[in-house]
């Protein structure tokens, strides 16, 4: 079904109401606008590395950016010159583009990490054949240094977009700038029509990822509109904003403050839209209230796609939108539009692209092979990573596997601290946004994948002394703060214990750690040696600080804990490395049921 959109069908026929026309003038004001151009606009968001397929078991057979490939150009032959093109009257186009977090740290982008530029993840999404790509947060995990190597091992030059970041203090990204490769925005000519694209990253950016000096700038409604506002000035009249503001609501919610905008796609949420009769991956359930497009209204009061997926080159997106001459949104194809699964079974199955397959996914696969081959211990009990809240998880609530990786910092900290000149940590903190593994992961043998899987991020173990016990009980604060949702700041503990209420008030920080708004859920807090630090939620006269064994980005003020700048110290070893290290050294390749219970042991107490 075709669905076209009105813009003033009311007026219209208040119009119709008090004029006197004649059937002819009625029939051809009645008539709804004919499509002059017709835009396929292929999508996708939150590939994060996931190279090989979209998972295990029966995921196996789904996703992988080779047969990613296959799909897309199947789709933009479909969509130009295919039997789905000559039955729509007017000029047929097509687009590919993406919304952001195109890598993410992990055993397959650790491939690319170990071989260089050009990187697995650039090779294949180069040979999809973008025409442009938004900037996620994830892009900078690992600092803006490898987000410059990423682009520039593109040799296509597809444009990265993002109208809301600076690069000037960050000379490897701005000499991409400088190059035209990193845009604000960009054009893509298809069948002589001119189609204007802009990106925007969300301003969460410094608490949430490693961008060191890009700045981000908040307005992303104002610099968005500047954008769109430059394009219709050089008579662009057909724009897409691609954007990754972390889900598709934030979208939703700026699309009433823009004018001049014709489609949407979001990034960041792995949200699933589809209508029914759409073929879904395995796990993957429809929602009814996430149609295949969701819609606002923007400020000139004409109605806006909105379109995202869920990752993991599990779908390609597609939508096919008839644009008039004017450059207005008319109608949308709904027969050919929503998720393409991209699958390699019966009877929607493609074979991977030869090429994509031997130049990535193949050296993937065996660089992840050689991990999974190396055994470096057994655990006795099933170690729980997955996210929460339900059931509670890294994110919500203390969790074996919580503690392990948070007594492999503490451990690892008091080994080195010594030959960096730093005291000694008597507590650590581990954010469970850096517990990436989402999964309960099974009693039996632990190999270094395991640990690559757990903790993924190029993150240093760092030590940060002196810290006064007001400012651990802000940090603490901040830790519960978004409980009952399942939040990254959550901290994993080790060295001491606490207690807090939920239904106490939450503290509110600012991304530079300020305090704007004073929480009073942490109760109680005691340190392993019984020095009692809060006590009925008051500091402790005379309670000692803290020296704290955590990571690079917590220890910055990711999440927003509140370090405030205090001077740190990394001491060269990334806690994937102090988990591996800690398993095969003091617990002896063992992970014990005595040590590491199910549930935890009473670290943390709501």
């Amino acid at each position: 079904m075709r669905r076209p959109l009105f813009i003033a069908a009311f007026a219209l026929a208040a119009v119709l109401a008090v004029t006197p026309v004649s059937a002819a003038q009625r029939s051809s004001l009645a008539a709804p606008p004919q499509p002059h151009f017709w835009l396929t606009v292929l999508h996708n968001n939150d590939g994060e590395s996931r190279l090989i397929n979209a998972g295990d078991g029966p995921l196996a057979d789904y996703g992988g950016i080779a047969r990613f490939k296959t799909l897309v150009d199947r789709l933009k032959f479909e969509a130009t010159a295919g039997l789905e093109a000559e039955s729509r009257p007017g000029k047929d186009g097509v687009v590919m583009l993406s919304s952001g977090d195109n890598f993410l740290a992990g055993p397959q982008f650790n491939a690319s990490l170990t071989k260089g530029v050009p990187y697995y993840d650039s090779i294949g999404l180069d040979l999809v054949g973008y025409d442009a790509m938004a900037i996620g947060n994830h892009e900078f995990d690992f600092g803006p240094d490898v987000l410059a190597n990423f682009v520039s091992g593109f040799a296509g030059g597809v444009p990265f977009v993002s109208a809301n970041l600076g690069f000037s203090l960050e000379p490897g990204l701005q000499a991409l700038f400088d190059q035209g490769r990193i845009v604000k925005s960009t054009v893509v000519k298809e069948r002589g029509e001119l189609i204007g694209i802009v990106g925007a990253t969300t301003p969460l950016l410094p608490a949430i990822s490693s961008p060191r000096r890009v700045t981000v700038d908040p307005n992303v409604a104002g610099i968005v509109q500047g954008e769109i506002d430059a394009l219709e000035a050089n008579d662009i009249d057909k724009i897409i904003l691609i954007s990754h503001l972390q889900n598709a609501q934030e979208d939703l919610a700026l699309i009433p403050e823009l004018s001049g905008l014709d489609v949407v796609i979001a990034g960041g949420g792995d949200e699933m839209l589809a209508n029914p009769g759409d073929l879904l991956v395995p796990g993957d359930v429809l929602n009814p209230s996430l149609p295949y497009p969701l819609t606002a209204t923007n400020a000139d009061g004409a109605t806006v796609p909105v379109i995202t997926t869920s990752g993991d080159y599990k779908y390609v997106g597609k939508l096919v939108v008839g644009f008039d001459k004017a450059g207005n949104v008319v109608d949308i194809d709904e027969d050919v539009s929503g998720p393409v699964r991209v699958s390699g079974v019966a009877p929607d199955a493609v074979p991977p692209d030869t090429v994509v397959q031997l130049q990535v996914v193949d050296p993937v696969a065996a660089y992840v092979a050689a991990l999974a081959a190396n055994v470096i211990g057994q655990s006795q009990v099933a170690l729980e990573g997955r996210r929460g809240p339900t059931p509670p998880g890294v994110r919500t609530a203390e969790t074996n596997l919580g503690n392990l990786l948070s007594d492999a910092l503490l451990w690892q900290g008091q080994q080195l601290a010594g030959n960096f000149g730093v005291t000694p940590p008597n507590v650590a903190l581990q954010n469970g946004g850096g517990i990436r593994n989402n999964s309960l992961i099974p009693a039996g043998s632990i190999t270094e994948l395991t640990t690559f899987a757990i903790a993924p991020f190029a993150n240093f173990v760092s030590v940060v002394p002196n810290i006064p016990p007001a400012q651990f009980k802000e940090i603490l604060e901040n830790a519960v703060s978004r409980i009952p949702l399942a939040d990254g700041r959550f901290a994993q503990v080790a060295g001491f214990s606490f207690t807090y209420d939920a239904s106490a008030q939450a503290q509110v920080v600012d991304n530079a750690g300020n305090v704007l708004t004073p929480g009073f859920r942490v109760k109680d807090v005691e340190l392993d040696d019984g020095t009692k630090i809060v006590m009925n939620g008051l500091l402790v006269p005379g309670a000692p600080a803290v020296s704290i064994a955590t990571n690079d980005f917590s220890a910055r003020g990711g999440d927003q804990w509140p370090f405030r700048g205090a001077p740190f110290t990394t001491i060269g070893v990334t806690y994937q490395q102090a988990l591996s290290n800690f398993i095969q050294g003091p617990l002896a390749g063992l992970i014990t049921a005595a040590d590491y219970a199910e549930g935890g042991e009473g670290r943390i107490t709501r």
